[in-house]
């Protein structure tokens, strides 16, 4: 059994504590102050997660084999530390629409096998379209997300901004995390972290166990809560900040503790008020955290499959909530899910969006997970998978597949 303590403003004020440094950092969060957070709103209680012990060699995530995914990966809660908050008080209806045409459902079941997708579900104008589950997965479960958690990242990195905690993406990076001075992020933006410009070097090879994206935990072992720094800190600059795009997991994690040393609270906390309420997601939201008691930006919340469809869905209507207030700035997702990196035929990069042919977008995560916006259709797809490998030839064949789902009427 996990072990759950429930919290509500004092995760932020733990937080807040140890940015600036003061005595209330110490212990838990359970036992902050949690004075610094009175002013936020009357939201549900999160919950701070504390799975059991286990051998560090069994959450080497990316040389799991298949059985070990496809049942951990449901249930990653298990496993991991983190932060669960609660659904949202007002859910954002999925009412049911007409269903696809036979022949296209069953494409999508056919994909949805040979990939080894664990749930599918396709929403035009805020329907449901389809709606199909595997592998275990029920419509009240939960997935990981790895790295489309970015893409949730990045849209709190625009709240922080409306909210006036970030000045400016002009801004650099070492206004918000000074731990960085003195490193190759001295004079790159927070802009440049945003579209993965930065220059500095870093290899994402999920195959590679001593590449830098693997080699996170051993930094989480050596350093603990300074960890996210002292690895970043230690990389090479291999190019002028803005000059070339290089995928760094990394720098996300970066993006999410500079968003935490600006607002002062966790990004699940932050997300609460700024994803997950004005979304209407249906279900609890888990996001892991590391030693420093905040989440991994650029990796690992775990939602219903319509939750992410939600997301999708709240993005596509420009970031209104359900309330129908906005929180990013006006034209943030405009800019977001731009092109801001050109990869050619189409296809580029914005701020920690992938950006597709037709004014299309999405956020993926290894494994494939998927979120797929196409706005001129008003179709959202959101997908969760157990592919056999990271990466691989499913990321074409499904926006291929999109693409026809979008052609339908």
């Amino acid at each position: 059994m996990n072990t759950m303590t429930k919290h509500r403003g004092a995760l932020g004020a733990f937080l807040a504590a140890c940015l600036a440094g003061t005595a209330a950092c110490t212990g838990s969060f359970g036992s902050a102050d949690t004075s610094v957070a009175s002013a936020a709103p009357a939201l549900g209680e999160v919950e701070v997660i504390t799975p059991p012990a286990r051998d560090p060699s069994d959450l080497q995530v990316l040389f799991w084999n298949n059985e070990q995914r496809a049942a951990r990966f449901r249930a990653m809660e298990d496993w991991f530390a983190g932060i669960e908050v609660p659904a949202a008080s007002q859910t954002r209806p999925l009412p049911e629409g007409e269903s696809l045409p036979a022949p296209l459902a069953a494409e999508i079941r056919a994909l949805m096998e040979e990939s080894g997708a664990a749930g599918v579900m396709v929403l035009k104008d805020g329907k449901v379209r389809f709606e199909e589950y595997a592998l275990g997965l029920g419509p009240r479960d939960r997935w990981t997300s790895f790295s489309v958690a970015k893409s949730f990242t990045s849209t709190l990195l625009g709240a922080a901004v409306k909210d006036g905690f970030i000045a400016s993406l002009q801004d650099p990076v070492t206004q918000y995390v000074p731990g960085l001075e003195g490193s190759a992020y001295d004079d790159v933006t927070v802009w440049q972290l945003a579209t993965m410009t930065s220059g500095v070097a870093w290899n994402e090879d999920y195959t590679d166990p001593d590449s830098d994206v693997a080699r996170m935990n051993e930094f989480v072992l050596e350093y603990g809560p300074d960890a996210i720094v002292a690895q970043m800190k230690e990389l090479p600059r291999e190019a002028e900040p803005g000059t070339k795009f290089v995928y760094k997991t990394g720098e996300t994690n970066l993006i999410g503790l500079l968003v935490e040393n600006a607002v002062g609270l966790p990004l699940a906390e932050y997300a609460q008020e700024k994803i997950v309420e004005p979304a209407g997601f249906a279900g609890p939201m888990f996001w892991m955290t590391d030693p420093r008691g905040g989440n991994i930006g650029g990796c690992c919340l775990s939602l219903r499959l319509s939750d992410y469809a939600r997301m999708g869905q709240f993005v596509l209507e420009d970031g209104v909530g359900v309330s129908g207030r906005k929180v990013v700035p006006e034209g943030w997702f405009a800019e977001a899910t731009a092109s801001q990196v050109e990869f050619g035929n189409g296809f580029g990069y914005g701020y920690q969006w992938w950006t597709y042919p037709e004014g299309d977008f999405g956020a993926q995560g290894i494994f494939g997970q998927s979120i797929t916006i196409m706005p001129e259709e008003r179709l959202v797809i959101a997908i969760v998978s157990n592919w056999p490998t990271a990466t691989g030839e499913y990321r074409g064949k499904w926006f291929a597949l999109a693409t026809r789902i979008a052609a339908t009427q």
